[in-house]
């Protein structure tokens, strides 16, 4: 049972826990009422997060990962159907008198699980690197990735693409695919995003006649972070600017920004605790951090291995990106902080790939 798990893991997530709790409590002081109590909202679904871990870690669950990413597929094609459109965006469905489900968060797991699969059985199949079977390896992997991500794109939901890229790279660099890939794939990729930057700032008129003003006015949403302006921006720097040291308080957030308690969590957190009270979060997350990395030391078996890697590639990312956002050094993508900001979704998304991990760091599991 739960004695029985990973004992820095499971401190880091009641660490993780109280701090959510407590910094979604004091971010409601700007939202509206009709939202609920969100810091009790998120309350629930940690414990409900944390059965979810302690059923994971005691099952057998290695054949749900084809039906566990099909589902997925089929919930991302029924949101552009079904999905009510929030921010502009058909991000979530609505489950009545529960809330909001956003099946992009499961897609993640879906992606680390089903991609670990399919490059350690590649491995195992394989007795020498040519080619043709690195060729296979690539098309397998562009497929699953390509379909997640069309569907995706269309909600339109770019942090999520961005994540399912992470997590991709990650897995392959550290699987035996050969490195020149690498190469020659970031070269193409560079190369692209370089003609599709020339196109967006000196043929404006052609841009939108090729993927129309939408893809524009997000794109230009998504590089306005260098002038640093915008509301949000500018109020999360002044909040934490101010705090000093020990900040302002709890529940003294000084200035209202909108998704106070989602992608801009770390700024109400910051200003209230101020600078020591950041540095102990950043500790936190580095203590989290380190110790899946042992984990994946401790791994044997490349698919273990692939799904700690994949977990990790995902963690890291978002914590750089929504940190880096909040203070102005990284463009504003709608990445949430993992495991502190609030949502549903995103924590029973993360605390389902932690179950599987302290199952795989279970003795019987390393081999």
């Amino acid at each position: 049972m739960i004695k029985r798990l990973n004992k820095d893991i499971i401190v880091s997530l009641l660490l993780f826990m109280l701090i959510s709790i407590i910094t979604i409590n004091s971010s409601m002081i700007y939202l509206s009422s009709s939202l609920g109590n969100l810091a009790l909202k998120q309350g629930i679904w940690y414990m409900i997060g944390i059965g979810l871990i302690i059923i994971i870690a005691n099952s057998n669950n290695k054949n749900l990962i084809i039906p566990f990413y099909i589902i997925n597929i089929f919930l991302l094609f029924i949101l552009l159907i079904l999905g009510n459109p929030i921010n502009g965006s058909k991000c979530w469905l609505i489950i009545p008198k529960i809330g909001s489900f956003q099946p992009s968060e499961f897609m993640k797991i879906s992606i680390i699980l089903i991609l670990s699969k399919y490059i350690s059985k590649w491995e195992d199949n394989i007795n020498k690197l040519t080619i043709y079977n690195e060729l296979k390896l690539l098309l397998i992997v562009f497929i699953l990735l390509l379909i997640p991500t069309v569907l995706t794109f269309l909600e339109p939901d770019t942090g999520a693409i961005i994540i399912y890229l992470v997590i991709t790279i990650t897995i392959l660099w550290t699987s035996k695919l050969r490195k020149r890939w690498f190469i020659i794939l970031g070269t193409i990729a560079i190369t692209s995003l370089s003609l599709f930057l020339y196109i967006y700032f000196f043929k404006q008129e052609v841009f939108v006649g090729i993927f129309g003003t939408d893809l524009f006015y997000r794109i230009d949403r998504l590089l306005d972070w260098k002038n640093g302006t915008g509301m949000q921006l500018e109020n999360a720097l002044t909040s934490i600017s101010s705090a000093g040291l020990l900040g302002h308080g709890y529940l003294k957030t000084p200035i209202y920004f909108p998704e106070s308690g989602t992608d801009f969590i770390f700024a109400v957190y910051a200003s209230n605790f101020g600078l020591i009270g950041s540095i102990f979060l950043l500790v936190i997350l580095l203590y989290f951090d380190l110790s899946l990395i042992k984990i994946a030391k401790r791994c044997k078996n490349n698919y273990n291995k692939y799904i700690i890697t994949g977990t990790i590639g995902m963690l890291l990312y978002q914590q750089i990106q929504n940190i880096g956002m909040t203070i102005g050094i990284l463009p504003i993508t709608g990445i949430t902080l993992p495991f502190i900001s609030y949502g549903g979704s995103s924590l029973l998304s993360y605390l389902l790939i932690i179950g599987i991990i302290l199952k795989i760091d279970k003795k019987k599991y390393i081999n």
